[in-house]
């Protein structure tokens, strides 16, 4: 982020700077043409004014953004753990996931709104700066339907708005996610449904959890400088069960889709009659190899300050692997074509390299990290991060459910490579089209989903 702002300051000086020095050449083609015209004064005829060095344009006052708290306290509710958040830092509002609730606060910790009703699971959470709307990753799995939600934030105004029968949430299909979920692997014409014990799923795909905005793997730069910025693609993460009997399930497996013409795939959300409108595809579709996990990537998360993308997981169970909970992709290097491993069908795919840094299991070639993510993964794009702390307390004799926004930054240590940040911190002068607020999750009690 600040490297665009440098890019950008540096574009409308350079400006200043060419227009400058076309006003001196015009200054100087006068004075041949007409000797009572010096160069001063034809640049002050070019600047208006008559006295003096001319001025250098005026920069426009960029706006700052709202001051980030160290914690945001997302409640206490009766529902399911907290799942993600993201940050719509422009409106400084933060949004839990509840898996069956949204919850929407301001910095403060204050609930302004909140939507009900799922009966689905409501995993990880993003906020996209283009359209400034909530996007998170929605299972049926017993109607075999998999959806992206999409909150409009700004219609979230009272507690307690039905995710049916209100106009906040719209959704699209993801048919791929469908295709492999319900994979007959074994061949015997049954499929096995939500289990981990079978064959069936291909990769071992349990469904998606995982979102995160950023740009297309494929492409390398780590930002856009002055211009028109890339284009920011929805990548979903698969979840994956963790199965220790076959070997097909050992890469995390991530989908990208160019979502600038979806809003003729989104429908209302209608859990009585499942809709399919969505695209046929992906836009890419890629694997990274980190050894099998609990239920796949919980929270992804782009970080624009680095290029890297945060994969987050509950702990693997096969002993083969060194079972880290966070792993990083290289966000400096391509995919790389090569084998899918464990398919039964020999498979090729696009691979996506880990960070050569942080915790190595030699036998494997693996890197990563042992840290929290999985509740909840919000890069600030600056060195800094949001990671969601999950909890419960009782209440009149009622256990609920608790997240908390906690600001850590990257100190890439091992084994954790986070430390919390303790004061109220601020951002800097940025520029308003670059607001650039995601959501991820940290931490687990176990392998509850």
């Amino acid at each position: 982020m600040r490297r665009q702002i440098r890019g950008w300051l540096t574009a409308v000086l350079t400006t200043a700077v060419v227009a400058a020095g076309s006003a001196t050449a015009s200054a100087e083609t006068a004075d041949a043409a007409d000797p009572t015209v010096t160069p001063a004064t034809a640049t002050a005829t070019a600047t208006g004014s008559g006295r003096g060095a001319p001025k250098p344009p005026e920069l426009p006052k960029l706006p700052k953004l709202p001051k980030l708290p160290a914690t945001v306290d997302g409640g206490a509710w009766k529902s399911g753990h907290v799942q993600g958040m993201a940050v719509d830092r422009r409106k400084g509002f933060v949004y839990f996931s509840f898996t069956n609730l949204l919850v929407k606060t301001d910095l403060a910790g204050k609930p302004v709104g909140s939507v009900t009703g799922f009966t689905g699971h409501l995993g990880d959470l993003d906020f996209n700066t283009k359209d400034g709307r909530v996007y998170g990753s929605l299972e049926y799995k017993a109607a075999e339907a998999f959806y992206i939600a999409i909150f409009d934030g700004d219609r979230i105004t009272e507690m307690d708005m039905d995710a049916q029968t209100t106009d906040v949430v719209s959704t699209v299909h993801l048919q791929e996610v469908v295709d492999d979920y319900t994979a007959d692997m074994d061949g015997n014409g049954v499929f096995d449904g939500n289990t981990a014990k079978t064959a069936d799923h291909r990769y071992g795909c349990s469904g998606i959890d995982g979102v995160a905005f950023g740009p297309a793997f494929d492409d390398k730069r780590r930002d856009d400088g002055p211009g028109p910025a890339r284009t920011q693609l929805l990548t979903v993460a698969y979840g994956v069960y963790a199965n220790t009997t076959r070997q097909d399930n050992d890469n995390q497996v991530l989908l990208q889709y160019d979502i600038r013409r979806w809003k003729k795939f989104e429908r209302p959300l209608t859990e009585a009659d499942p809709h399919t409108s969505g695209p046929g595809s992906p836009d890419g579709k890629y694997f990274s190899y980190t050894g099998n996990t609990t239920y796949g990537v919980q929270n992804l998360d782009y970080d624009a300050h680095t290029g890297n993308w945060l994969l987050a997981a509950y702990k693997g169970t096969k002993t083969q692997f060194p079972n880290y909970s966070l792993f990083v992709l290289d966000g400096s290097l391509r995919p790389v074509t090569g084998p899918v491993s464990g398919q039964p069908t020999p498979e090729r795919g696009r691979h996506l390299p880990l960070l050569a840094q942080g915790l190595h299991h030699p036998p494997t070639g693996i890197h990563g990290w042992e840290s929290t993510g999985q509740y909840g993964l919000v890069s600030l794009d600056d060195g800094r991060y949001y990671l969601a702390e999950a909890g419960t307390v009782v209440e009149d004799g009622v256990t609920k459910q608790t997240g908390r926004a906690v600001m850590n930054h990257w100190t890439g240590s091992t084994p954790t490579p986070f430390a919390p940040v303790a004061a109220v911190a601020y951002d800097s002068v940025t520029d308003p089209s670059d607001y650039a607020g995601h959501a991820p999750h940290p931490g687990h009690l176990g392998h509850i989903r």
